[in-house]
């Protein structure tokens, strides 16, 4: 009897203890979260139906991040950064094209996502030449205080080369800039989005047109969140994203 007795204290005991420790959802819910594929790895990646999913952490002095996928279209990260300058992170779904841009008939995209409502991030899209030396960025929500990359600055901050483009499908605010390696191109949406439908295809012819570049080979599309600062640990969600291309 006493040896039932006192295994049973231990059981209740250690159940106890497991109850204690356990990490909230709010702290770590990719812990919580049930996907066919998850990471915690900076650089982890996974492969479906012709996309990649990756983490993406990158920047000096980033924290810890999580990423989990059920699909390319569904998946989603909990990223805990720093309030501290510059981007950490990246994590991001990628559409491999690799065609001429003025021999692919359409080119488009879209997207649903839910996201936070502090931090310092962007929804964005960034897509590539094939020679990753030309990158256009659009960015559909943001908030903090990050700024696009221009080659402009006055005391307000970045300065667009146009205002009130209509192109795509939105109405933007363009800039245009160098990051040392490649040129950047940010198309910042004068309303903010969580839910929608791009043309890329005239996006980037908008660009040739401007003699920016020319008929380049068009590389990858990559949506993703942009993050610079998440402390605390915030959600990003993907419930829809797809591109599609002919």
């Amino acid at each position: 009897m006493k040896k039932v007795l006192i295994c049973s204290m231990l059981i209740a005991a250690l159940a106890s203890c497991k109850k204690e420790a356990a990490v909230p959802a709010s702290q770590s819910p990719s812990s919580e979260v049930k996907a066919s594929w998850s990471s915690s790895d900076k650089w982890g990646s996974w492969s479906n139906g012709g996309y990649s999913i990756n983490n993406d952490v990158w920047g000096s002095g980033a924290g810890p991040e999580s990423i989990w996928a059920n699909s390319y279209s569904n998946w989603g990260v909990w990223s805990n950064q720093p309030n501290t300058g510059g981007v950490k992170s990246y994590p991001h779904a990628n559409k491999p094209v690799g065609r001429s841009l003025n021999s692919i008939n359409t080119l488009t995209s879209s997207f649903n996502v839910s996201t936070p409502n502090g931090g310092s991030w962007e929804a964005t899209y960034d897509i590539w030449d094939s020679g990753y030396k030309n990158e256009t960025m659009l960015w559909f929500n943001y908030t903090g205080a990050v700024g696009p990359i221009s080659d402009t600055y006055n005391s307000n901050g970045a300065v667009p080369k146009f205002t009130n483009v209509n192109v795509g499908g939105h109405t933007w605010n363009v800039y245009k800039g160098w990051n040392g390696g490649n040129n950047v191109y940010t198309f910042i949406r004068t309303s903010k989005t969580n839910s929608a439908w791009v043309d890329v295809k005239a996006i980037q012819q908008w660009i040739e047109g401007k003699g920016w570049f020319g008929n380049i080979t068009q590389g990858d599309v990559q949506f993703g969140f942009e993050i610079t600062s998440s402390n605390g640990g915030m959600n990003f969600t993907t419930n829809n994203f797809s591109v599609t291309y002919n």
